[in-house]
C-alpha cells in the first residue's frame, strides 16, 4: 500500500467535493444515483469507512505512549468512540437510494423517464 499523506486524503475529498458540485447541476437521476451508490453502500461506503477510521483513531491515541493519560483525552476519545457509533448508523442510507431508483424507474416506465443510466 503506497504511502498516505495528507494530501491523497486531501485527494478524496476534493473528489467528494467534484460530486456534490455536480448534483448540484441537476444530472439524470438514475446516473446522480449510481454515483452515490458507492459511497452509501451498505458494507464499504462512507459512513461504514469514516466510522472505522474514527475508531481506529480512537485507538491509536488510547494505546500510544506518547498520548497523556487525562480526563480530558478520555473525553475526547469517547467523543471520536460515540461519533463513529453515530456515521454507523447511517450505514441504512443504502435503502433509501435503492427506494428512489425503485420509484424513479417505475416513474420512467410510465412514460416520464428512460429508467436506464446513461
Amino acid at each position: 500500500m503506497p504511502a498516505l499523506t495528507p494530501d491523497t486524503i486531501h485527494a478524496a475529498t476534493e473528489t467528494l467535493s467534484d460530486l456534490t458540485d455536480y448534483l448540484r447541476e441537476n444530472p439524470d437521476p438514475l446516473e446522480a444515483l449510481a454515483l452515490a451508490e458507492p459511497l452509501l453502500d451498505e458494507y464499504t461506503g462512507l459512513p461504514v469507512q469514516l466510522a472505522d477510521t474514527l475508531r481506529a483513531l480512537a485507538r491509536a491515541l488510547q494505546e500510544h505512549p506518547d498520548v497523556p493519560r487525562t480526563a480530558q483525552v478520555d473525553l475526547l476519545i469517547t467523543e471520536l468512540r460515540t461519533a463513529a457509533w453515530e456515521q454507523t448508523d447511517q450505514h441504512t442510507l443504502h435503502y433509501v437510494l435503492d427506494d428512489l431508483r425503485d420509484l424513479y424507474g417505475s416513474t420512467a416506465v410510465n412514460g416520464q423517464g428512460d429508467g436506464r443510466c446513461h
